[in-house]
């Protein structure tokens, strides 16, 4: 059995009237096969979608892709995991022998995983409802933190500050293929930069489309590396 549950409760603010969802939701798979992996399955949708109708009600002024930034910013892996840190959640998982030996309770995978599963023990033990203010809550400060002056700048504008505020080389962009007659092309484009070695590919109807995708998916994934 976790540790201090009743502590983790009243740091996170709930209660449960079912407490073997909780007990589930803070299992790891390496605990046991009754463990929180379809929980975090139904939070991660859950809190998808209300940070999206936050965001959509918050910034109605915002294109689809400033609130695809936007969310991207909040839902990610280190963020979730900063939030469980925040609550001690690390404190009251349940894990493996294994993983309890090398400190998982201390990875962000884990944490972040966690967390999510608390929000679809959470959906299933009070409604939507219940789920949807306490995540608001939850991500209150971070919601008020944001502002649209950086967002609204498109995403090649924003990526090239970045590293330039980094004092880093200029973003790459090769053409990788052009495929499609001249009135219907289709662009696909190579994004590199010397934050992290992983690339992202964007495409579109032009080259300029195309590149404006591949460095809004590697904002994306810088947020997600850091």
């Amino acid at each position: 059995m976790f540790r201090n549950p009743e502590v983790l409760t009243k740091n996170l603010g709930l209660s449960f009237n079912n407490p073997e969802l909780l007990t589930t939701a803070l299992t790891h798979r390496s605990a046991s096969s009754h463990n929180n992996e379809r929980l975090e399955f139904l939070g991660d949708a859950i809190l998808g979608f209300v940070i999206a109708q936050k965001l959509y009600d918050t910034f109605p002024e915002a294109s689809e892709g400033a609130l695809s930034r936007l969310r991207a910013s909040l839902v990610n892996e280190s963020s979730l995991a900063e939030l469980a840190r925040k609550y001690q959640l690390g404190d009251s998982l349940v894990l493996g022998s294994g993983e309890l030996k090398s400190g998982g309770y201390r990875r962000d995978s884990i944490l972040s995983d966690a967390m999510e599963a608390v929000m679809g023990a959470l959906f299933k033990d009070q409604g939507i409802v219940a789920c949807q203010q306490w995540i608001e809550i939850l991500f209150a400060e971070k919601l008020q933190s944001l502002s649209m002056n950086n967002w609204q700048k498109d995403p090649k504008t924003q990526l090239q500050e970045l590293m330039q505020s980094k004092k880093l080389e200029l973003p790459d962009y090769a053409l990788l293929t052009m495929t499609g007659p001249s009135h219907e092309q289709t662009f696909k484009v190579k994004c590199s930069v010397s934050l992290i070695e992983e690339t992202s590919i964007g495409t579109g109807i032009s080259r300029k489309k195309a590149e404006q995708a591949a460095a809004e998916q590697m904002l994306v994934l810088l947020q997600k590396e850091n």
